[in-house]
């Protein structure tokens, strides 16, 4: 199964559902599973962010009880769409072959991820988080984990 590695407090919004979309200066060819990885670091200063720890809490995360060096949740890979913001505006545009998107940059999920002109965001659905953390060694880039079998 393909996996990405994410830093945390980012890979855990993402498995609890709270956070949709991963931004990155890349594009993916890649669509179905996608494994997602909880890298080694913790971003503190993030956890901090009013929106960020906010919704850690409801689930009762902080920085130092977040999950590293584990896949926690399973997700599908929907979209990889070219980001577009319009400052004046307030209004990210999200923008692929297939579709087009956008929301307010007072939406949470803003919060969540870095949406400049010219980066990408992928699209994961349907995020089921593991029961357990299974412990693996990240990568960058997109990569090949062998901890289950699609």
């Amino acid at each position: 199964m393909k996996a990405i590695t994410i830093k945390q407090p980012w890979a855990t919004l993402m498995a609890l559902g709270e956070k949709r979309f991963e931004t990155r200066g890349w594009q993916t060819k890649h669509r179905g599973e996608l494994a997602i990885h909880a890298g080694k670091q913790v971003d503190r200063d993030a956890c901090e962010i009013p929106k960020i720890k906010k919704a850690l809490a409801r689930h009762g995360y902080t920085a130092d009880n977040l999950p590293t060096g584990a896949v926690i949740a399973i997700a599908e890979l929907k979209e990889c769409f070219g980001i577009r913001r319009d400052v004046l505006g307030g209004v990210v545009a999200l923008e692929a072959d297939t579709r087009k998107t956008h929301f307010n940059t007072l939406d949470k999920e803003f919060a969540f991820g870095w949406f400049e002109s010219g980066r990408y965001a992928w699209e994961l659905a349907g995020v089921q988080q593991l029961p357990q953390p299974i412990p693996a060694k990240g990568q960058l880039s997109i990569w090949n984990w062998e901890g289950v079998q699609s």
